[in-house]
């Protein structure tokens, strides 16, 4: 096992070097997907807000170089690593993924042809990497003055796009589930622009007036959102909730209804530790402070 964890590893790393030199910021990755080197402020009592400025290793996304030997320092200081990944929303691709999941019965390809015929886009060639469930993951570049924020089912279900402060799961790269690999034909291909209609539906819509009406908990939208979550079942307790939560930050009523939500979730069996920290993860995921 010891020696297939170094063969895995020393792959990651030649796979994550060859998309250093394509332009492409990357971090080792644990088999689990996540970032392989743990937080040097885990064991703050109070940690201040740090994206790598102490000059520590662990960092997350913040540490992602195109620089080898920065590459190499970070394979180096995660031995156990067996993947990279791909940070988006940098230059100089400014990378856009979109995440065709597998998750549900949902057909995410479906889905975003549906989106694409209503809005009238096309997805160019570019590079698609396979992932081990059968999903894809489409790779597009954006604009350098625009910030794509990362959504989850908002764009529509099963579709999830990573952004600025999210990475990709690069080819080459092993985990518990298997292999991700770049699909025949798109390995060679820059990642290509992101179409315009396409981009706009990425986006988040404007900010509500600084004056936000007081009974925005309770209007229509509000209370849907509140219903949703109350009509979830076991098993799709924290998934509506996020959902959701992320739909009211994006309205711009996320903090008039974080104790409305929070009561729902309850009431569907759900611990207020749990829900409240939920709704912190669709708040930072939406680019809000909880």
């Amino acid at each position: 096992m010891a020696t297939t964890d170094r063969q895995a590893t020393t792959l990651a790393l030649a796979h994550a070097l060859s998309a250093a030199e394509r332009g492409l910021a990357v971090i080792p990755l644990s088999r689990t997907k996540l970032p392989a080197l743990r937080s040097p402020h885990r064991d703050d009592p109070s940690p201040a807000p740090c994206h790598g400025e102490c000059g520590r290793l662990g960092h997350g996304v913040h540490d992602a170089s195109t620089d080898p030997a920065r590459v190499r320092e970070l394979f180096a200081a995660a031995p156990w690593a067996t993947g990279y990944g791909i940070a988006c929303g940098l230059p100089p691709h400014h990378l856009v993924g979109v995440d065709l999941d597998t998750k549900s019965e949902t057909d995410s390809s479906a889905a975003l042809r549906e989106l694409a015929l209503r809005h009238l886009f096309t997805i160019p060639p570019t590079v698609v990497v396979l992932t081990p469930s059968g999903g894809r993951h489409l790779w597009l570049s954006g604009p350098p003055d625009v910030v794509v924020p990362n959504s989850a089912g908002r764009l529509a279900p099963c579709i999830d796009i990573r952004g600025a402060g999210g990475y990709l799961v690069g080819p080459g790269s092993r985990t518990r589930h298997g292999a991700y690999a770049a699909a025949p034909g798109t390995a060679h291909l820059a990642p290509a622009p992101c179409p315009p209609a396409l981009l706009r539906l990425l986006l988040p819509p404007p900010r509500p007036r600084r004056h936000t009406p007081a009974h925005a908990a309770t209007d229509a939208h509000g209370r849907g959102l509140v219903q949703f979550v109350l009509a979830a079942h076991t098993g799709q307790r924290n998934t509506r909730l996020f959902w959701a939560a992320c739909r009211a930050y994006e309205n711009g009523i996320g903090a008039a209804l974080l104790d409305p939500l929070v009561e729902a979730a309850r009431s569907t069996g759900l611990t207020e530790h749990e829900a409240r920290a939920t709704i912190a993860s669709a708040a930072r995921m939406t680019g809000h402070h909880p």
